[in-house]
């Protein structure tokens, strides 16, 4: 089962940050607070996770992470500076040592040519380092993307605590 899955990945990505005297945000628009959800479905997850924002509206975005809407308004949401600004601006509004940050089309509708549904951007940021970016186009229903989504976004979580 695929909570099965995400449950587990949280579960390494807690063990590391512990291990590493890490705190964790979330920032999240297409996953709607999956990310977050995955990791405190473990007990104890509090000495580890520090805050959520759920981002959906581009308001949230500027007023929750302190996003330019002039960068919303000339990328588009779904965008690598979007998730990039995101995750830096989930830093800057924690008290986190690293964050995620996920904005996406995940259907079924909403899709363009230039931006597909499946087409994900997650951005991930460590106090004194820069950010990085990834760009999926995850396939699959509504469903099948946002938890391709948390899925790798778990992933990158645990790889950013390594260093």
């Amino acid at each position: 089962m695929a909570d099965d899955i995400l449950i587990s990945k949280a579960g390494a990505v807690l063990d590391r940050a512990r291990a590493k005297g890490f705190r964790i945000a979330t920032a999240e628009s297409c996953t709607g607070g999956l990310i977050a959800a995955s990791l405190t479905e473990i007990a104890g997850s509090s000495d580890v996770f520090e805050r959520g924002f759920v981002t959906y509206s581009n308001e949230a975005k500027t007023e929750l992470l302190g996003v330019s809407a002039s960068l919303i308004a000339e990328q588009g949401a779904v965008s690598e500076q979007v998730a990039r600004a995101m995750a830096e601006g989930a830093l800057a509004h924690s008290r986190a040592d690293m964050a995620v940050a996920v904005t996406g089309i995940a259907g079924p509708g909403g899709g363009s040519a230039d931006k597909p549904v499946g087409l994900v951007f997650i951005g991930a940021a460590r106090r004194g380092q820069p950010a990085i970016v990834e760009r999926h186009v995850f396939d699959g229903d509504r469903t099948g993307v946002r938890h391709a989504t948390v899925a790798r976004a778990l992933e990158i979580l645990l790889s950013l605590s390594d260093g």
